[in-house]
């Protein structure tokens, strides 16, 4: 690979380079030297910006788990707009788009990532999937509030149920995400109980 490269924002395109070597050939395809031929530089590059592997995976993890904030923070704004199911349907949809489902078993199966994970997120549960519970917990209790989640819903149970349920619906191995409608089924069903 050529040497002295200049990348503009080294960190930022070494993430967009692991995100699509993740994507193409997952995790166990993703090594430092992957990710750097993807970026199209030299590996040293990826080691000025990080002490090793694990703390450049570390980053990743945190930066994209980052980026769900935001998406967290639309669906607390759409409480009380359009239907409950319709929000949390969109909802699931990009909260476990492909980089994010390609991240969870990246951290399943690699200790050093979790552990650095738990020290940087303490409190537990596992990034993306942490993510995930708090924005859907919080919109429910917001649409609770509002009066379109019954009063006496268990938002932890439902929350579970549409995380997991979710996580699963998206992890399976077909190409792409589980159509629209599959996922409304399925959110659907978990709040039917719940909804005013």
């Amino acid at each position: 690979m050529p040497t002295g490269v200049h990348l503009r924002d080294a960190r930022r395109q070494l993430f967009e380079a692991a995100e699509r070597v993740l994507l193409r050939d997952g995790p166990n395809g993703l090594t430092s030297r992957a990710v750097t031929d993807e970026a199209g530089c030299a590996k040293g590059v990826l080691h000025r910006h990080f002490p090793d592997f694990d703390a450049f995976l570390t980053g990743l993890v945190l930066d994209r788990a980052a980026q769900l904030e935001t998406q967290a923070s639309a669906l607390r704004e759409s409480a009380g707009t359009g239907t409950v199911a319709g929000n949390l349907t969109s909802a699931l949809t990009t909260l476990f788009g492909p980089v994010p489902v390609a991240i969870i078993p990246l951290i399943t199966f690699r200790d050093e990532l979790r552990a650095r994970l738990r020290q940087a997120m303490p409190g537990g549960g596992i990034a993306i999937l942490s993510q995930a519970t708090a924005a859907i917990s919080a919109y429910l209790t917001e649409e609770r509030e509002l009066g379109r989640i019954a009063a006496d819903a268990d938002i932890d149970s439902l929350t579970l149920s549409l995380v997991g349920g979710g996580h699963l619906l998206f992890a399976d191995r077909d190409p792409g995400p589980p159509a629209t409608a599959a996922v409304d089924r399925f959110v659907t069903a978990v709040i039917a109980d719940a909804g005013r």
